[in-house]
């Protein structure tokens, strides 16, 4: 007698075998709709993903102050009022550049009301255009190698003749060392002007950081004095200069860059 054929190897049944197969398509359909409800089961698509917006880059020159304004967002429960609050710089007529309060002082006898003198060497050369634009009427006194004893010639000689302005750009140190007693011996000189602004130097030679030093002490023990960091912006935009790192294109970048810091504390 021959052995009965397991059920499991027989010949399938053509219509038993399409409804099993529909009955486990509706299943499995049935339990992709569980798993989605469940939030499971799925792959995130490049859509889906967050992806976090990266630092704007800072500006490079200073924007315009905006005007103060107010922003409401409205919540669910409840509303967040947030509000931008923004700093007035106000021009004193008669003065230049911006300036908070106080205005700047009247000057004493031997000063021009309302002008600004420049005194500098050779680097004052490469940015007076540039100055002159940002300035209008600032009288330029700069010569190639000056030496920080021959401006203060300068400063006495234009005094004298009441041609040097209220507010002074002193911009020497580039040629040679200076200690402290020539700076107190320039402010000597400049005793009474409503405004002094030294700028600070960027060269290649050993004299750089004492004679920042000095100039930075010296507006330190001046109330009326201000300093023009040049050196610092000079350091962070090395390709403003030539290969010489003191001097830079007329009317370039970094001509531009040093009236504006200039003109800024003037």
């Amino acid at each position: 007698m021959s052995p009965r054929p397991d059920p499991a190897c027989a010949a399938p049944d053509r219509p038993r075998r399409r409804r099993r197969q529909l009955l486990v398509g509706v299943v499995g359909v049935g339990a992709a709709l569980t798993l989605a409800a469940c939030g499971g089961g799925s792959t995130p698509t490049a859509a889906s993903k967050s992806s976090k917006a990266g630092h704007p880059s800072h500006p490079t020159g200073t924007a315009a102050p905006t005007v103060s304004s107010s922003s409401t967002t409205a919540a669910t429960a409840s509303t967040t009022t947030t509000t931008t609050t923004t700093t007035t710089t106000t021009t004193v007529p008669g003065t230049h550049g911006p300036l908070t309060s106080p205005p700047l002082p009247a000057p004493g006898p031997g000063f021009a009301a309302g002008q600004v003198t420049a005194i500098g060497d050779s680097v004052m050369i490469d940015y007076q255009t540039a100055l002159e634009k940002d300035i209008p009427g600032v009288n330029v006194q700069a010569t190639v190698s000056k030496q920080w004893s021959e401006g203060e010639d300068e400063v006495q000689q234009l005094k004298a003749a009441g041609q040097l302005g209220s507010v002074v750009i002193v911009g020497l140190g580039t040629n040679g060392p200076i200690t402290a007693t020539d700076f107190d011996s320039m402010m000597s000189q400049l005793s009474g002007a409503s405004r002094v602004v030294f700028v600070n130097v960027h060269v290649d030679r050993t004299w750089q950081d004492p004679n920042n030093g000095v100039l930075a002490a010296g507006v330190g023990r001046y109330p009326n004095t201000v300093l023009a960091d040049w050196n610092t912006l000079a350091s962070q935009n090395p390709t403003w200069l030539y290969s010489t790192s003191t001097h830079l294109p007329i009317n370039g970048p970094g001509a531009q860059a040093l009236a504006s810091l200039v003109a800024s504390q003037a």
